[in-house]
């Protein structure tokens, strides 16, 4: 299966974004713009040409949901200005997926959040600046903590009535701050840390998504407490339910690990990152590996802890 280049993100499946149908198996960009851990200040610069052949391949290969942000960047190189060099003129059924609230300086490191509608709306218009668009397919406000957020997730919601989003998103968030979105415009869809060992509240969170037919989308489902810095960065061993399964089926445990993220509801998405060709067509082979219910058991034993 880590050789079979035909298979396409269609295999996984399909969710809709209200009138936008796309593949449950997406692609993350945070890693495209550097080699090694993301969002440090001296991230080494992936090669350009490199990263434009990820990109283009990732759509030959059917991937239509592409999740980036302005922060994505390195010295030499921004994740959303690559999207534009490689894809533009954009497919009419691609869903580019952004994010505002966190910013970098121009020395990539981390300053203030944007809180208020001011700073928000410069942050959605940088977006589009650097994409080469008049508007954004999806905008996901990225929250810290567990204050509210009626004032930021309003001020996105008059950007949509202006136009500039079509559709609203959240990132990092507690039930709560879904309510409380909810109130104030429709959600398309959550992105939280989720995977093989996630705690028992982002369960529920995932939960709550399937009764309200919102996407839940998971960042780190391979990294896991990797976090930016992979799967090798602090995760430590992988659980040996993973690589039962990984051994017996003759793939990755990376695949395992997306393959079950995908088989815990039809409104879960995936968004996995990389750099490397051949680890993309990887992660999107694993769209189609259908799990039996003796190894979802045993990985659900896993994820349990």
């Amino acid at each position: 299966m880590t050789s079979d280049t035909t298979l396409t993100a269609a295999a996984a499946g399909t969710w809709h974004f209200g009138d936008r149908a796309v593949h449950r198996i997406g692609f993350g960009t945070m890693r495209l713009p550097q080699t090694g851990p993301a969002l440090v200040p001296d991230a080494v610069p992936r090669d350009r040409d490199q990263a434009l052949r990820v990109l283009r391949r990732a759509v030959e290969l059917g991937v239509n949901h592409i999740d980036t942000a302005a922060f994505y960047f390195s010295p030499l190189r921004s994740a959303n200005e690559l999207i534009n060099r490689a894809l533009a003129p954009y497919r009419d059924d691609l869903v580019i997926a952004t994010k505002v609230g966190p910013a970098r300086g121009t020395d990539g490191r981390w300053t203030e959040h944007a809180r208020t509608p001011e700073g928000l709306r410069a942050q959605v218009e940088e977006n589009l600046r650097q994409l080469g668009r008049d508007h954004l397919d999806l905008v996901n406000l990225r929250v810290l903590g567990t204050d509210s957020i009626a004032e930021r997730f309003g001020a996105l919601a008059e950007l949509q009535q202006a136009g500039l989003i079509r559709r609203l998103g959240l990132s990092n968030i507690h039930p709560h701050q879904l309510t409380e979105a909810q109130s104030i415009a429709p959600v398309t869809c959550v992105q939280n840390p989720y995977g093989i060992g996630a705690s028992p509240a982002q369960d529920e969170l995932l939960r709550l998504c399937g009764e309200q037919d919102i996407a839940f989308v998971p960042f780190y489902a391979i990294a896991g407490a990797g976090r930016e810095g992979g799967a090798g960065g602090a995760g430590g061993a992988e659980p040996g339910e993973v690589r039962t399964v990984a051994e017996a089926r003759g793939v990755s445990t990376a695949q395992v690990r997306l393959a079950w993220t995908l088989h815990r509801g039809p409104h879960v998405l995936a968004i996995p990152g990389t750099g490397d060709v051949a680890h993309l067509e990887d992660n999107i082979a694993a769209g189609a590996l259908r799990l039996t219910t003796e190894e979802l058991a045993l990985l659900d034993r896993a994820h349990a802890g």
